[in-house]
Parts: structure tokens; C-alpha cells; sequence
């Protein structure tokens, strides 16, 4: 698996530990158990922030690979245009 993907991989199971802790910390602001919401929305807070790391860097590795690959292809331009 390439690191880009990889990362994506990893936003993704964040975003999905996030949400459920946001879900359990309703749950239990709902019942008034006001320590154990607070520790499930810490919890989720460190999940999307985690998150969002991942996000950022599969996406600078996404820019990197596009910007590498255009270069490429306008060297290889400027190869075949220039004069013999």
C-alpha cells in the first residue's frame, strides 16, 4: 500500500473512532453522567485531531506525487521539442 494511501487508511479508521465516542459521549451527557461524556468527547477530540494528521499528509504525499509527475512529463516535453 502506498504511504498516501496508507494515510487515508489511517483518517479513515480515526474519523471512525472519533464518531463513536462523540456518539457515546451524548449518550452519557444525555443520562447526566457528566466524567464519563467528558472522557468519551476527550477521547474523540485525540481521534479527530489524530484524524486530521493523517488527512494532511496523504494529501501533501498526494500533492508531492502529482507535482513529481508533471515535472516528469514537461522534461520529457522539452527533451523531444529541443533542437538536434
Amino acid at each position: 500500500m502506498s504511504k498516501t494511501w496508507e494515510h487515508y487508511h489511517h483518517a479513515a479508521r480515526h474519523h471512525e473512532r472519533a464518531a463513536y465516542h462523540y456518539n457515546e459521549a451524548m449518550k452519557s451527557a444525555k443520562a447526566e453522567e457528566n466524567e464519563k461524556a467528558a472522557h468519551h468527547a476527550y477521547l474523540a477530540h485525540g481521534h479527530n485531531q489524530q484524524a486530521n494528521h493523517h488527512d494532511i499528509e496523504a494529501a501533501k504525499l498526494h500533492a508531492e506525487h502529482h507535482e513529481s509527475m508533471a515535472t516528469s512529463a514537461g522534461e520529457k516535453g522539452a527533451k523531444g521539442n529541443a533542437a538536434p
